[in-house]
């Protein structure tokens, strides 16, 4: 019909017939990738308290997860939407979140936040409820448990607790002269009880004397008395097992009494995230931690770049880790695995998705990841690196890898150590 022109009753009513049929058409077409209700995926996260800024950057990776995964149509032809409430790095906390995510709303699949104390406290309400549980970090949380159902993004290996350790005792070892001492220190609490016991097993085998082995508190805040007492055994070798605030106070303190073991580090949570890296500075030189993934060529797997120059692009407005080395990659794998193992059992049913994680090998940007019986990664790649030629605080100089080597496993290693910590100073 001429565009203006008048029509009859039965012209129109044939019109408006034909326009709501395509109308209907073009709005359905979108839609008919994914339809019916959202997959609900809930979970605690720490952000705000002494885990916040790395909990806010896993955050941010799996934000990045969901808009990928609906953009490609989705789990099970429905869209996902992940559910989740700050537990505020207070264990107490995390009972109540996760009865609400199952008794509240209602959600489908459940993962694990961040941390081994916050992990644990929900483990007696995830076995009540049966339900499968990928927890994002966190160390030995079911050596007690022993729960079938238990899975982990930690890279530690079935044997966790020691393997957390292993690489910087290994490389101690490997010196010559070979160390005879250390000290263990570590905070009160569920990780880093569970990492000093690792510790002190490594000690043990590799026949060092353990000159001192004591916890601290973790409301603690001045670590300059600790330091002083663990300099009065004069070790060679210093383990530290603490969580983000307490090693930023460990690092200045040892700068500022001076204490020059052999080597010092180990399990220091936080030295990974770039704001508390570019806070602490020339501070960190000579320092040895763990890490879990750093671009280095050897560990470029494929799509992690993409979701790396997504993260970093969002990374400024969302107020979080501009790099994000640590945490990304682990939170998007983790939603990965749970992904591949509904799509490959076709079903939101928790035994069937447990009984394929098992089984499978998973493909996601930290390689291909397979689990043990435990639930534990099947291999330990649990990396070790040492802080050189840090300058002053810009944060950029942490984006170029001289200033992190990765010194083990050997397969990933991008650098030699400097030892003894006094010569990388």
């Amino acid at each position: 019909m001429p565009y203006g022109a008048k029509c009859g009753s039965l012209a129109c009513a044939g019109s408006r017939a034909v326009l709501a049929l395509l109308a209907g058409a073009l709005l359905a077409a979108p839609a008919a990738a994914q339809s019916g209700e959202p997959i609900k995926i809930g979970y605690s996260m720490a952000m705000t308290g002494g885990l916040g800024p790395n909990g806010k950057s896993a955050l941010l990776a799996q934000k990045i997860w969901e808009e990928d995964i609906n953009a490609k149509g989705g789990l099970l032809g429905r869209p996902v939407k992940l559910i989740y409430y700050d537990d505020q790095t207070n264990p107490a906390t995390v009972p109540g979140i996760y009865t609400k995510l199952l008794d509240v709303d209602k959600v489908d699949l459940i993962i694990g936040g961040y941390g081994t104390n916050m992990l644990a406290p929900a483990m007696p309400v995830v076995m009540q409820r049966g339900k499968v549980f990928i927890g994002l970090l966190g160390l030995g949380v079911n050596t007690e448990f022993k729960y079938p159902k238990y899975f982990v993004m930690i890279p530690s290996g079935p044997d966790p607790k020691p393997a957390f350790t292993q690489g910087f005792f290994d490389l101690a070892m490997a010196q010559d002269p070979k160390p005879k001492t250390v000290a263990i220190v570590a905070a009160d609490a569920e990780f880093s009880a569970n990492a000093s016991d690792g510790a002190r097993e490594n000690a043990k085998k590799a026949g060092l004397n353990i000159v001192y082995d004591k916890k601290y508190p973790p409301a603690t805040t001045d670590f300059a008395p600790i330091v002083r007492a663990i300099a009065a055994t004069n070790p060679d070798l210093v383990n530290i097992n603490s969580y983000p605030p307490d090693s930023v106070g460990m690092v200045r303190a040892v700068n500022e009494i001076g204490l020059k073991p052999k080597m010092i580090g180990g399990g220091m949570v936080g030295l990974q995230n770039t704001a508390l890296k570019a806070q602490l500075g020339p501070l960190l030189n000579g320092i040895v931690n763990y890490d879990f993934w750093l671009p280095v060529p050897k560990m470029m797997f494929p799509g992690v770049e993409d979701l790396m120059k997504k993260y970093q692009a969002r990374a400024p407005s969302e107020g979080v880790d501009v790099l994000g080395y640590y945490m990304a990659p682990q939170a998007y794998a983790q939603l990965q695995v749970l992904a591949q193992a509904v799509e490959a059992t076709k079903s939101l049913n928790d035994d069937k998705i447990a009984g394929n994680m098992h089984s499978g090998t998973f493909k996601t940007v930290l390689g291909d990841v397979k689990f043990a019986e435990s639930g534990e990664w099947a291999q330990s790649r649990v990396l070790q690196i040492q802080f050189q030629n840090v300058k002053g605080n810009d944060p950029a100089q942490f984006k170029e890898m001289g200033t992190q080597i990765v010194l083990s496993p050997t397969e990933y290693a991008s650098g030699k150590l400097i030892y003894p910590y006094e010569k990388a100073k």
